[in-house]
């Protein structure tokens, strides 16, 4: 597998070791498939993990870090590839432009921001490369009942709410991630957002 993903993850570790043990899990597996890991660019909490998780394990890393946070020396120097901007925006185009997959592990606001943009991304067509949740430790639960309330009651797509991939398991979500990579079809066209 050589696919290229791009994931979203706390700068934080979160309330016990569990959501550590899954970014590493995920970042060494990525590695060992062949695989390169596309990240927000920080040394801290999940993010930092993941990289170094990746790194380790002989994936390249690139990171992509808007100017204000690498002044706050919280950028991470040891990566393949390091890209400083200027704003997030440009951030977060620039790390989906490098992506084959989305997956968010536990994270806050701006985690869920980025996996809202780029599923809402998805859902207008800019691109059609998959974006999943790995549910660590049911971290997420309560958001995919959330998500179903709203397919429910009308907001939300059967389609769309189907297209969210949602696992525990890593090679499990590497797996599906492949799959549905593979079946991306659509040129991306993130110059109309």
């Amino acid at each position: 597998m050589t696919l290229s993903v791009c994931v979203y993850c706390g700068s934080r570790f979160g309330d016990g070791p569990v959501f550590a043990a899954a970014a590493r899990e995920l970042g060494r597996r990525l590695g060992e498939r062949g695989g390169s890991l596309v990240y927000g660019g920080g040394r801290v909490g999940l993010m930092g993990t993941v990289a170094d998780a990746a790194l380790a394990a002989g994936a390249r890393v690139v990171g992509v870090i808007p100017q204000a946070l690498m002044d706050r020396e919280v950028g991470h120097r040891g990566l393949s590839e390091l890209h400083v901007v200027q704003t997030m925006h440009e951030r977060k185009q620039r790390m989906a432009e490098r992506a084959e997959a989305f997956v968010a592990l536990p994270g806050g606001i701006g985690t869920l921001e980025e996996l809202y943009e780029v599923w809402s991304w998805q859902q207008l067509g800019y691109h059609d490369k998959p974006v999943a949740l790995l549910n660590v430790d049911g971290y997420y639960d309560e958001l995919l009942a959330f998500m179903a309330t709203g397919h429910r009651r009308g907001f939300v797509s059967d389609a769309q709410h189907g297209a969210l991939i949602v696992e525990a398991d890593v090679d499990r979500l590497l797996d599906r991630l492949a799959a549905a990579a593979a079946r991306a079809t659509a040129p991306d066209d993130y110059s109309r957002i």
